[in-house]
């Protein structure tokens, strides 16, 4: 995803660590009171993702709508009740680890609202795990990362066991397509949606192929030649907005008139910016989330207020795992082992969905949503319809 350092929060850049409110610098009684919120207060909640690079688009929706989370409780609780902490990965796998080591360093931290990308979750979550910091992923969907046996590891969304399956149904039920080309960004994400719709779509796959991730391509005149030449009417793309845009550029200026269809990592406007926004009309984004115009309560006018621009993919879910954290914290699980406990027995009903964590810390198969969202002529995406997982 392409860098957006305007809407960094606050319109700052972050790099690595930066506290984002006042730290209550205790838990002791007398610092309580100071934070004017009683047992609940002196502990810090930290967002682990991409705020700068070529993926921050979606990491700072999440960012938002966790720090949005933590603002509404301290308006109820006291102003500096919860610290906020960011951590910036870029979304990288190689500087992931390192800033996962910082943040683990800082003790008061009781949980993690991230990290957001596959690949970066893959690197930074076995240093979670061994420090024993739970963590809420609202949108890495690798299948794997519910395989490793990590105890902290808790996923608020559905699995590309179920979106790579569902993308591969649209394309099959309702583009109805003969011949599809699939292709994917070599990113841990990418390849495992690229190979559930492969998976899903059998001998109607005419041809597959690989390009770089990480906006390291400019340049996918191979990709656009082996397409248009093997008369597929149907892209799909397993990988980020950057990249799926500007390959679906070339392949408009390549003559190309099929449609691309591609997954939540693609579900953002920054796709219509790399394409022009005539060549991303009719795009196809699967996400395994609902619309956030769905979410329940105040959430949008709140979100609005706070940041003045639209809730974004996945923000409604970070409010959601943040607001998680908080209720076991106000229930008294003040420690990452206590936090971690009351995670594997929660049933909360949020703003965007409800959320039960199995033992291996995906979501209760019976929450799973995975909808299809469409760009328009104007660059935005508006939702589709609801795409049976079963």
């Amino acid at each position: 995803m392409r860098q957006v350092l305007a809407r960094a929060i606050g319109g700052v850049a972050v790099i690595g660590m930066i506290a984002g409110a006042a730290a209550c610098n205790s838990s002791s009684s007398s610092d309580d009171k100071a934070s004017g919120g009683g047992s609940g207060c002196g502990y810090e909640l930290a967002y682990f993702g991409a705020l700068t690079g070529s993926s921050s688009n979606l990491g700072v929706n999440i960012e938002q709508g966790f720090e949005l989370a933590v603002a509404q409780y301290n308006q109820k609780k006291g102003s500096n009740c919860i610290t906020v902490k960011k951590f910036d990965s870029q979304g990288s796998e190689s500087v992931a680890p390192g800033v996962a080591r910082s943040l683990v360093a800082d003790k008061k931290i009781l949980g993690v609202v991230g990290p957001p990308f596959s690949g970066e979750s893959q690197a930074a979550d076995p240093i979670f795990d061994q420090a024993g910091i739970p963590t809420i992923t609202p949108s890495a969907t690798n299948i794997t990362l519910s395989q490793k046996s990590w105890k902290v590891f808790h996923r608020a969304v559905a699995s590309d066991a179920n979106q790579g399956p569902a993308a591969g149904a649209y394309i099959k039920n309702v583009l109805k397509a003969k011949k599809v080309f699939v292709a994917d960004d070599q990113s841990a994400f990418g390849q495992g949606l690229a190979a559930g719709v492969t998976q899903t779509l059998g001998s109607a796959v005419v041809q597959t192929d690989h390009t770089e991730g990480d906006g390291k391509q400019t340049d996918f005149s191979s990709t656009v030649q082996k397409v248009i030449g093997s008369g597929a009417t149907v892209l799909f793309y397993g990988g980020y907005y950057t990249n799926g845009g500007l390959l679906l550029k070339q392949l408009r200026g390549g003559g190309w008139k099929g449609t691309l269809v591609g997954g939540d990592g693609m579900n953002d406007p920054g796709l219509a910016k790399a394409a022009g926004n005539a060549n991303a009309a009719g795009t196809i984004l699967t996400c395994p989330c609902q619309p956030s115009a769905k979410a329940s309560g105040s959430f949008l006018t709140d979100y609005k207020a706070k940041w003045n621009v639209d809730a974004g993919t996945y923000s409604d879910v970070a409010f959601d795992a943040a607001n998680i954290f908080l209720g076991g914290i106000d229930a008294g699980n003040t420690t990452t082992a206590k936090l971690n406990t009351y995670l594997s027995t929660v049933d909360y009903k949020g703003i965007a969905n409800e959320y039960k964590f199995q033992a291996n810390g995906d979501l209760d198969p019976a929450l799973v949503k995975v909808w299809a969202f469409k760009m328009g002529a104007d660059g935005k995406v508006a939702p589709d319809q609801e795409i049976k997982t079963s």
